[in-house]
């Protein structure tokens, strides 16, 4: 059955069920000699990529303020020129960086730097508005995140801003935002196959927030192109593999998730789909509030992640046997608890 919109939490607005994620596009950047970026970014093909996903029924566009250090947004912007309207724009703010250098260089919780990172992401993605403005630092305290409640519904009043949300991995800090924040409408964290997070699933029914998925691939473990052999290049962040970045160590795959893409492989593809057609599809039958945002740099990218909305959520059966085989995978992982041969990451047992 396919599936071609979800509602963004409170707000109302409507978006596509599949997303862009943007992060790739905005080229090279870096903190000091760490690479955090994707490598080399053909602008061209990436405009091209934003406006055949359009074409193709997908409406959300998520990037942040640093990627590509400003890059990022410039590329969506001249993409969406003539077809801003047709478009639900998605970025974020907390970080700092410098453009003509392309360095990241901290972050800044404050206010006044709120109101001119907004400002400054205006004029880059050259629109009036900003559909969903997001909180880029997960780990920021409550009560900082409090502070800067005020200037974002001065940001929506003034029409600079249509709704807003914070990007982080944290429930407790989830919920608590969404009760203070009137206007709070999504929160985007990471959800996939590999890596369930039903505890913020049940933030978001409970406090009726939009469910926006990052790495809904595994940062391309579930494409299916990566191997045990693969090495990822120094240039690209996972080939230097950061400690917050849980899918590959030391420049190639981690073998503990290979193998668990090697368990779901054969339920995700039993219907026909790719694997990440199939990726998709599971987490559209997680959470009717599931908006996943896959990043594609390429058209063919594009089109394989937006085909899977005519294939929609992954039917029950299939859905099941995933759900089957990590079962397996927990229960051999507490057999060999003895003598652990290899880390197995934890595979969430509780479902909201």
């Amino acid at each position: 059955m396919a599936v071609t919109t979800r509602t963004l939490g409170r707000s109302g607005i409507e978006v596509s069920a599949l997303g862009m994620g943007c992060w790739a596009i905005g080229g090279p950047w870096a903190e000091g000699a760490r690479p955090l970026g994707w490598g080399i970014v053909d602008d061209e093909e990436s405009v091209r990529a934003v406006r055949r996903a359009l074409d193709l029924g997908v409406t959300l566009f998520d990037t942040a303020d640093t990627y590509g250090a400003g890059h990022g947004e410039r590329v969506l912007g001249r993409a969406l020129a003539g077809r801003r309207d047709e478009a639900v724009i998605a970025t974020k703010w907390g970080y700092t960086f410098d453009e003509q250098t392309r360095q990241a260089t901290g972050e800044d919780p404050s206010p006044a730097y709120l109101r001119r990172a907004v400002t400054d992401s205006l004029r880059r993605l050259d629109t009036d508005r900003i559909d969903l403005y997001q909180l880029h630092l997960g780990d920021l305290p409550l009560p900082r995140v409090e502070a800067l409640l005020g200037t974002l519904e001065d940001l929506v009043a003034e029409g600079l801003v249509r709704t807003y949300g914070w990007s982080t991995d944290r429930a407790d800090r989830a919920a608590a935002f969404a009760e203070a924040a009137p206007r709070a409408t999504a929160v985007q964290h990471t959800l996939s196959v590999l890596r369930d997070t039903p505890v913020m699933l049940a933030v978001c029914d409970k406090h009726d927030l939009a469910s926006v998925n990052r790495s809904p691939l595994g940062m391309g473990l579930l494409t299916g192109k990566y191997t045990a052999a693969s090495t990822l290049p120094r240039d690209d962040v996972r080939g230097v593999a950061p400690t917050w970045l849980e899918w590959f160590r030391g420049g190639r795959p981690a073998p503990e998730w290979l193998r668990r893409v090697a368990a779901v492989r054969g339920a995700l593809t039993a219907d026909g789909r790719t694997l990440s057609q199939g990726a998709l599809g599971w987490i559209w039958a997680r959470s009717a509030r599931t908006v996943p945002i896959p990043g594609c740099r390429t058209v063919a990218q594009v089109e394989e992640n937006a085909a899977a909305l005519r294939l929609g959520p992954l039917a029950p059966d299939h859905f099941a046997e995933v759900e089957r085989q990590l079962a397996a995978l927990r229960t051999a992982a507490l057999r060999d608890a003895d003598r652990p041969h290899w880390p197995m990451p934890p595979i969430p047992t509780a479902r909201p």
